[in-house]
């Protein structure tokens, strides 16, 4: 009797266990019926038909992220890098990721990875780094469209590392440390350059101000010469002026004749006096004869020497 009310008891449990349903608020529960699609249970409790119905699949809703492995992938400047990423999907149709492909989680990273190698491989190892957006977004292109069919949307892709192989980087290093040395030489030079054209700068404009310095120097010497001629010429000028209308005064050619007398009686004095030799008319041997010499040339009635 225990026993046939046990097996009651452990029968009745599992057509309860097989009618009431319970799904979660993160996933979708596909339920077919006879072993074909009967609805899809969105959360909540559902009583099933026993042995008709049964729950085939269960979906998982939320945003899910597939890290993809790393794998080598060749540029087009044929450099050979280890390339892994994240994959982040969402189931929309629960019904088309339960029968449009058998793991589209599986299908989702193999066509990451042939995407990432064929859209890397057309660029060049320095783009790879400058263009990783360009990139993620032509791969979330082609999954997209390719995952179309199998009810999952794709909404984002992101290249975690792109690591080049260790010959790779040492020759990068070499390749970077000759490209500093190249700046670093065209720094100098140009840096040598800008000395030697500051320098001639400097001495040409030396020179002009030298040159210009020397050109008012002259002009300044030409005009104070030139002033001085002047001067002294109007001086003259004056002077022979004044001396002219002295003459023209009375008295004023006795006057001019007289100053030429002992101009030329200091004159000759002097001469004698200094000189060896010297050579005079017969008529001037003696002072007096110059004297008397002199006052022949002047007119009697103007010209009179007291004689001792």
């Amino acid at each position: 009797m225990l026993t046939t009310i046990s097996c009651i008891v452990l029968l009745a449990l599992f057509l309860v266990y097989k009618t009431v349903l319970i799904v979660q608020e993160r996933e979708n529960v596909i339920i077919e019926r006879l072993g074909k699609y009967q609805r899809t249970l969105t959360p909540g409790i559902y009583f099933l038909v026993p042995f008709f119905d049964r729950a085939a699949y269960e979906q998982e809703i939320r945003e899910q992220v597939i890290d993809i492995p790393s794998q080598s992938v060749i540029t087009s400047d044929n450099i050979q890098v280890e390339v892994d990423g994240l994959l982040y999907l969402k189931v929309m149709d629960p019904m088309k990721a339960s029968y449009g492909i058998g793991n589209y989680l599986a299908a989702s990273v193999n066509l990451a990875q042939t995407t990432m190698r064929s859209e890397i491989g057309k660029i060049s190892l320095g783009q790879t780094f400058a263009e990783r957006d360009s990139v993620n977004a032509k791969i979330i292109s082609e999954i997209d469209k390719a995952s179309d069919p199998w009810g999952v949307k794709v909404l984002r892709y992101e290249i975690k590392d792109i690591t080049p192989t260790r010959h790779v980087i040492d020759t990068l290093e070499k390749q970077m440390e000759a490209e500093r040395e190249k700046r670093a030489a065209i720094t100098r030079a140009t840096a040598e350059k800008e000395k030697l054209i500051n320098v001639s700068d400097g001495q040409r404009q030396h020179a002009i101000n030298v040159s210009e310095g020397e050109k008012q120097k002259r002009i300044n010497e030409a005009t104070g010469r030139a002033e001085s001629i002047r001067l002294v010429a109007e001086a003259t000028a004056t002077s022979l002026s004044l001396v002219g209308e002295a003459i023209e005064a009375p008295g004023g050619t006795e006057a001019v004749r007289m100053n030429l007398i002992e101009s030329y009686v200091q004159e000759l004095g002097s001469i004698i006096e200094t000189g060896d030799v010297a050579v005079f008319p017969a008529g001037l041997a003696t002072l007096k004869g110059v004297v008397e010499e002199l006052k022949s040339k002047a007119a009697p009635s103007t010209f009179r020497l007291s004689q001792e």
